[in-house]
């Protein structure tokens, strides 16, 4: 890769009478697009079954990925045959072509994904209904996932970097939405290892700490907003609810057997991890102890983490699992129609448990190495986005 330099970046000729650029949009929406998409597509598996590729989810899924890798590809083309001295100043060459470089993993996002319709639908023709999370195909759209939502938000944080005055603060809401949605995406595929009734047991915080801690502090740090981490772990909680509140309002019956239990409306993910506890708590170091050495600081920032998510998820998972959490505000009342009545009971006990004190803090001691890991990598990251102008 490389850069032109001898050209300015422009100052912002359209500070203050305009939010964003059209294609940042596009990365909001895409982004947006994905994230209900898969919340929506989970449901339906769980309330319906996988009757055909062509469900409004999925389509809502590829949707987004579509249009991040069009708006990108004109992104590409017009700067590399056009003739503006700034677009070619704020772009990186790329096998001979020149973009943003957000332009460029976004697009390379979009291809990912789309190459990952045709396998997800080969691999439930051939294996049958599936329920998991994590499949061969399901990675394959994951990683298209996380290369679209990046190059979404490096898009958006390269112009962010170059504005100033009332469009730089315009594009740092943006940037705390579109954080708070990527944050919900990689939340979304923990959410098979963050139950309430797995909150007793090492697991759930060796899968919480990966890559968790790192979204919250790179950025958190990237924004230069005080309380950043805690903003976006906010939305994450309000889209989280929205889906566990309002997906039950809409009716829905099975289409695929064996049906187990009498389904009758949408079934919702679990109550969400309440992540924003720690959020706060990481927005407190960083404003604090933002300049000290960078490895005391991850290591302040990760056992704060694990400390806070043992501290909150602990009780929480009591009350989960309790008859006082089987309600609609909480929903630990639902389950997919493929759950026999037989197996209800799991959901009202802990599960995933080590079998000892000693293996359950061996468990504990590794979520926190990885925290403090991810926090290292968080603090380079958001540094290096605070540095990003291409």
């Amino acid at each position: 890769m490389s850069a032109p330099s001898a050209v300015a970046y422009a100052a912002g000729d359209k500070t203050g009478r305009r939010v964003a650029p059209w294609y940042i949009w596009c990365g909001l929406v895409g982004a947006s697009s994905i994230v209900f998409g898969l919340y929506w597509d989970i449901s339906w598996h769980m309330t319906i079954g996988r009757d055909t590729f062509w469900t409004p989810a999925h389509l809502l899924i590829q949707f987004g990925g579509i249009l991040m890798c069009l708006t990108s590809a004109y992104l590409i083309f017009a700067t590399s045959w056009g003739h503006d001295p700034v677009a070619r100043a704020a772009s990186v060459k790329v096998w001979g072509f020149r973009g943003p470089l957000g332009a460029f993993l976004a697009c390379w996002g979009g291809v990912v994904m789309v190459t990952s319709a045709p396998f997800d639908n080969w691999w439930h023709n051939s294996f049958g209904l599936d329920v998991e999370i994590v499949s061969p195909p399901h990675l394959v759209l994951g990683i298209g996932i996380l290369g679209v939502g990046i190059g979404a938000l490096l898009l958006l944080v390269s112009q962010m970097n170059r504005a100033q005055g009332q469009e730089r603060k315009n594009l740092l809401r943006l940037y705390l939405y579109l954080s708070g949605v990527l944050l919900s995406l990689h939340l979304l595929f923990l959410s098979e290892y963050s139950s309430g009734n797995q909150m007793h047991g090492a697991q759930f915080y060796r899968a919480l700490s990966l890559g968790v801690p790192l979204i919250l502090v790179a950025l958190a740090r990237g924004s230069g907003f005080r309380w950043g981490a805690t903003v976006m772990a906010s939305i994450y909680t309000v889209i989280q609810l929205a889906q566990l509140w309002g997906m039950p309002l809409f009716p829905a019956t099975p289409k695929l057997g064996p049906v187990f239990t009498n389904v009758t409306h949408m079934i919702p993910l679990e109550f969400p991890v309440l992540i924003v506890i720690p959020a706060i708590i990481i927005d407190f170091l960083l404003n604090r102890f933002g300049q000290k050495n960078k490895w005391l600081l991850a290591a302040m920032l990760g056992t704060a983490y694990v400390a806070a998510m043992l501290v909150v998820h602990w009780p929480l998972g009591n009350f989960l699992i309790s008859p006082a959490a089987t309600n609609w505000m909480f929903g630990q009342s639902y389950f997919a129609y493929a759950v026999p009545p037989s197996d209800y009971h799991f959901q009202f006990e802990f599960v995933d448990r080590e079998a000892t004190s000693a293996l359950f803090f061996r468990g504990v001691a590794i979520a926190l190495s990885i925290a403090i890991l991810s926090s290292r990598i968080g603090l380079a990251g958001g540094d290096a986005l605070r540095r990003l102008r291409r």
